[in-house]
């Protein structure tokens, strides 16, 4: 049994597609073929089922690759220790964040870790679903919106935000201290898309109340988003995390006053990778910086 043949396994195994599998892995179907033909008959049992050109994984199969994917993992694990040994001050991280919290809150605060840690190479994603990119090593850390547990991840809490209306100066509500959640469905809003988190969160919240929020327009764009509501053609809904944010857009954010929508915000990343000194200084860093604001 030899690595190579796990790792055209695990090829065959996230694509289910013979042919897919090899082209992933850059060899040729037939030799594909052979080499898990070859990995079956050393084990003595089948690892796919063969149903026309669908594959599908046996119970064998399924063990092995929980198995070869936990080896791989600490192999990865073992190589990034010992690249450490060669530079321990330096290093290379993956960050993902959510495309709002990224455009306003985050950025200054990754401007800072940077001018702290230069030799540390940041690469920074925008992304809504962050657990999957953690999930499947795309990313080192997110820092995403709490999620459901999953064994897989280590979840570490970092703040709860209420949620608040943001208005134009010359909105009739600019000059009001707050405002009750029941009034929001009478007000025209500029709001994500749906599929956007934000958005199915702050949606459902409302049905939960008894009504449903009038989006007039849709934007993906926060700088658009708060430009349609700078020029007073509705309100919209934040996390009172983006008040300093939107302090020189000329704009007023409202806090509710009863049953404000909340959220809660973590840091996540792989229980079973190996959390080097870079992603630690970071995390310590991170939670510095945002825990419990």
């Amino acid at each position: 049994m030899e690595l190579r043949q796990l790792e055209y396994f695990l090829a065959a195994c996230e694509e289910l597609h013979f042919t897919k599998a090899a082209e992933k892995v850059g060899i040729s179907q037939p030799n594909l073929s052979l080499s898990i033909k070859g990995l079956e008959e050393e084990l003595g049992m089948p690892l796919f089922d063969r149903i026309g050109k669908r594959i599908e994984m046996t119970e064998a199969g399924l063990i092995l690759k929980r198995h070869v994917r936990a080896m791989f993992q600490n192999l990865q694990n073992g190589l990034e220790e010992m690249d450490e040994l060669k530079n321990k001050q330096g290093g290379s991280l993956s960050i993902g964040a959510l495309p709002s919290e990224l455009d306003f809150r985050l950025t200054p605060m990754f401007i800072r870790f940077f001018q702290k840690y230069p030799n540390i190479r940041l690469k920074i994603v925008s992304e809504v679903e962050l657990t999957r990119l953690v999930l499947s090593t795309e990313i080192d850390i997110g820092i995403s919106v709490t999620p459901l547990f999953n064994p897989r991840l280590v979840v570490r809490p970092l703040a709860r935000d209420e949620y608040g209306i943001v208005v134009s100066k010359d909105h009739e509500l600019a000059n009001r201290e707050s405002v009750s959640l029941f009034e929001l469905q009478a007000l025209p809003s500029v709001m994500y898309p749906r599929g956007f988190w934000g958005r199915d969160f702050l949606e459902n919240w409302c049905q939960q109340h008894g009504f449903n929020l009038n989006v007039v327009v849709e934007t993906s764009s926060n700088p658009s988003l708060f430009q349609f509501v700078k020029a007073n053609l509705g309100i919209t809904i934040v996390a009172i995390s983006l008040l300093e944010s939107i302090d020189n857009l000329n704009l007023r954010y409202i806090p509710i006053n009863d049953h404000p929508p909340v959220r809660e915000t973590s840091i996540i990343y792989r229980s079973d990778k190996y959390l080097s000194h870079a992603a630690q200084v970071f995390i310590h860093f991170v939670e510095e910086q945002l825990k419990g604001r």
